[in-house]
């Protein structure tokens, strides 16, 4: 963290410290969470599902927090006392990129509906490359994950990381506005949340935020391939740089020759449109064509950002998982291979995941897909589903087990589709769906487990793996 003094942060507030403390104690880190707390950290006390972090302020104390960002004075506590935390959180967080800025931070912000974090994860490993990288744990995109994730940027860093999630419109404009972004990576408009937006033209709008807060001299990097994210280009006064993985450009940055090995790692041509003569091949280590979309978008923004293209496509062949649950992929001991890409699921992520299993399937393995519910479509629901029924069995996935409010629309629409009804399976809990599959597993066979994470379906791919002993490795790809 940026060293500033508990004072130093009452004035950027315009509050006054509360209780006992030390208002020149340098501060070490932002936590939310009292059981991370550590000599001279700010605790926030945040209202939760369940509890009050307000009740977590003297244990925090006792933890070493050198003072608690709070709505009202704590007994023997060292408070800043404001009217809403974690506002004041983000306040704090955009005072730490103005200190840090002057030294040379490039801040990035990633958005889309679908890929951020696995496009994240990808910028990350290459930016570290080129210098001391700052970026979000697992999937922190939000109101508190952002500032939470700026607090990690010390004197030191050289580029921060920054993805960008929203619920609705005006939130990529307040992420934005805790972390400014000189490049802005736009990488799809799906359906994730369309049943809290309204529908796509909704949510395009809210990702557009994301390049309407870019500098003039910032990057928009967007995808040229997705018509709602190319039509962004008239939202930003920042240079454009375009990518696609379908079609060659000449001003942007593009991949030719996708070729995909046994577990559904693609190899590629790696260009960069504004140097004819720059071209990288990059063999990924991750599961799925689908990252290869993230991997050219985590390319061009460091190109946007000044990397060299062979730097770029290294770090791309070198980069590995850093976010569970996300196409994971296990052998077990007899050969099956089990991917847990059970973190979260929406009709986009669901129709990628299911043409990684059909393309392992064509290698002449058994398929299995384990699907649950994809929450927040809204009034589309049932359709989307029925969608991914139908999906699944045009696909050539031979057995499907669907749980959750909707697996029948999942498992009668693969039947209409041509799958044989023994072979599309609901179940009612995640024991019967171990259950299902675990009886008729052959070696060989790859299993899909996949859905929202309310139904935390990653369960279920763990006693999938452990119903033979431990597997003989494990390669999260």
């Amino acid at each position: 963290m940026i060293a500033v003094t508990v004072d130093e942060i009452a004035t950027v507030l315009g509050a006054q410290l509360s209780g006992p403390g030390d208002t020149t104690a340098v501060l070490t880190a932002l936590t939310a969470d009292s059981r991370a707390v550590f000599a001279g950290a700010l605790f926030v006390a945040l209202p939760g599902e369940h509890v009050d972090g307000h009740d977590y302020v003297a244990s925090a104390t006792a933890a070493g927090a050198a003072a608690s960002l709070t709505r009202h004075p704590v007994e023997g506590a060292p408070c800043l006392v404001v009217v809403d935390p974690l506002v004041a959180l983000g306040r704090i967080s955009r005072y730490l990129v103005d200190r840090a800025s002057p030294g040379g931070l490039h801040v990035v912000g990633i958005t889309g509906s679908v890929g951020k974090t696995s496009t994240k994860d990808l910028l990350a490993q290459v930016l570290e490359r080129a210098g001391p990288t700052v970026a979000a744990v697992g999937n922190l995109n939000n109101e508190l994950g952002v500032p939470l994730t700026v607090g990690l940027v010390d004197e030191q860093t050289r580029y921060l990381v920054a993805e960008m999630g929203a619920r609705g419109i005006g939130h990529i404009a307040y992420l934005c506005d805790i972390a400014p972004p000189r490049v802005g990576v736009v990488l799809n408009v799906g359906q994730a949340h369309v049943g809290e937006f309204g529908g796509q033209a909704a949510i395009a709008r809210a990702k557009g935020e994301l390049v309407e807060a870019l500098p003039p001299d910032g990057w928009a990097v967007l995808n040229i391939d997705d018509p709602l994210v190319w039509s962004m280009r008239r939202r930003t006064l920042a240079q454009l740089l375009p990518w696609s993985t379908i079609q060659p450009l000449e001003d942007g940055v593009w991949a030719s020759g996708l070729a995909g090995d046994a577990y559904g790692r693609y190899s590629f041509e790696l260009h960069n449109g504004r140097d004819s003569q720059s071209e990288s091949q990059v063999q990924l280590q991750l599961t799925g064509r689908h990252q290869v979309a993230n991997a050219v978008a985590a390319a061009a923004a460091a190109v946007a950002v000044g990397l060299e293209l062979d730097q770029v496509a290294t770090a791309l062949a070198a980069a590995g998982p850093r976010s569970r649950w996300r196409m994971e992929l296990h052998d077990r001991s007899d050969g099956v291979t089990v991917i847990n890409d059970a973190y979260n699921a929406n009709p986009e992520s669901m129709r990628a995941a299911l043409t990684t299993l059909a393309e392992l399937g064509r290698a002449g393995r058994h398929t299995w897909a384990v699907l649950g519910d994809m929450l927040e479509l809204g009034e589309t629901a049932a359709e989307e589903h029925a969608a991914i029924g139908r999906f699944a069995a045009q696909s050539g996935v031979e057995h499907l087990v669907a749980i959750g409010e909707y697996a029948t629309q999942i498992t009668s629409a693969a039947v209409a589709a041509g799958l044989p009804s023994t072979r599309a399976v609901p179940v009612a809990d995640k024991a019967a769906a171990v259950a299902v599959v675990t009886s008729d597993l052959g070696p060989g066979d790859v299993v899909l487990v996949k859905a929202s994470r309310g139904l935390a379906l990653d369960t279920v791919a763990d006693e999938i793996l452990a119903a033979v002993g431990p597997p003989s490795h494990q390669d999260a790809v």
